[in-house]
């Protein structure tokens, strides 16, 4: 069975050596007089690529304002700060410079800026996103997706509830991908940002829906691609064609191409979303620790398809006369793989110990927003069976 899909990329991709060159032409091509340069801790400065864009768009005329100190599992308060700051200063068109975090957190600005309320409403269900002020990207972190994706992810302070939300209305007009902003980026975060793309691509393979060949064929090659380049991208860290395939996966892997025909499951994604809350973890890392626990509760009534992730993915030899034990291999090559590449695989090894009964309860409660919904396709989970992977992955 093929279900039934409606795909929508409408963000222009402009890739290679010196992209950034386009930005102002790009900037005035989507109507920006007036630019918030949005971006999060140091290194943007440090590279010299905050200057070149602030050069850039002096020559060409265009006026702006800068907002930093966008933190890992982006805040609501620097969102806040920002729809205050695009208010007075009359801003009408955001640029992202970084990764995921920081579009994300330019994306709640843009939401929270024509919004009469408070933009949390939209996390919290009260609202549905209207409008948007058009965004554009300098992507330096390849991971998240975020630059082609309709995904919001934003944590709101002191309760600590991370929470995302879908509008086509926040899909940046543009992303400037250059790789070579990437051959800095620390070895860690470099993996945890290929587990994050692997993974976009895997919540949406493992799906009941299996008579897709082709947007199989497309998830397993960018899955493959992303795994060999990974390793050796850690070696050479400053190889382009490592590079470039890393960041292009990064944007396929989220932009909707591989759920068309199958069914998104992000049980995974919503589980680790209350551990990088409560503990503050790299989300690529969270995942990582994860993934296996979740592959072993779902995959007995799902065989088939662990079977195909095992052989044309991770290379295992299929077992016809034994196909349980050839899901396991599969299950257990992609582990092998998170610890070649220097990532967890269960909890303890994620944040230097077990957690406890009452704060597994504690994120079960917020993942179910407390009792009031369910996560996953493949299997849906409630309560109970977040717990259980939970409890798995507490090792």
């Amino acid at each position: 069975m093929i279900k039934d899909f409606n795909f929508y990329a409408p963000t222009r991709v402009v890739f290679g050596r010196q992209s950034e060159e386009q930005l102002p032409a790009l900037i005035k091509q989507y109507g920006g007089t007036r630019v918030l340069i949005h971006y999060g801790g140091g290194s943007a400065r440090r590279s010299g690529l905050l200057d070149h864009v602030y050069s850039l768009l002096n020559e060409a005329g265009i006026s702006y304002v800068e907002l930093g100190g966008v933190v890992p599992n982006p805040l609501l308060s620097k969102v806040y700060e920002g729809i205050e700051l695009c208010r007075r200063e009359g801003v009408d068109f955001i640029l992202a410079v970084g990764g995921g975090s920081v579009i994300d957190s330019a994306k709640a600005i843009g939401y929270g800026v024509p919004y009469a309320g408070d933009v949390w409403d939209m996390w919290d269900g009260k609202a549905v996103p209207q409008a948007c002020l058009p965004i554009g990207t300098i992507l330096t972190i390849p991971a998240a997706g975020s630059e082609m994706s309709s995904s919001c992810v934003i944590t709101k302070d002191g309760d600590m509830l991370k929470r995302g939300i879908n509008s086509d209305l926040c899909r940046c007009k543009f992303c400037i991908m250059n790789p070579e902003r990437t051959y800095t980026l620390p070895a860690y975060q470099t993996a945890a940002g290929a587990t994050d793309i692997m993974m976009h691509t895997m919540e949406r393979y493992f799906s009941k829906y299996e008579d897709m060949t082709l947007t199989d064929a497309i998830s397993e090659a960018l899955l493959r691609t992303v795994k060999d380049c990974a390793v050796e991208v850690l070696k050479a860290p400053e190889d382009y064609r490592l590079r470039a395939q890393i960041m292009w996966a990064g944007s396929l892997a989220h932009n909707d191409l591989t759920e068309c025909g199958t069914e998104k499951d992000f049980a995974t994604h919503r589980l680790e979303h209350e551990l990088s809350s409560l503990f503050g973890v790299t989300h690529g890392a969270g995942l990582a620790a994860l993934w296996g626990s979740w592959a072993r509760f779902v995959m007995p009534k799902h065989v088939s398809r662990f079977v195909q992730f095992a052989v044309n993915v991770m290379g295992v030899t299929n077992d016809f006369a034994h196909p349980e034990q050839t899901a396991l291999k599969g299950i257990e090559a992609m582990e092998q793989f998170y610890r070649t590449i220097g990532m967890p695989t269960c909890i303890s090894e994620l944040i230097g110990r077990t957690v406890t009964d009452d704060e597994i309860s504690e994120m079960v409660r917020k993942c179910s927003r407390f009792g009031t919904i369910t996560v996953g396709a493949l299997e849906v989970f409630h309560e109970a069976e977040m717990a259980a992977v939970y409890q798995m992955a507490n090792k």
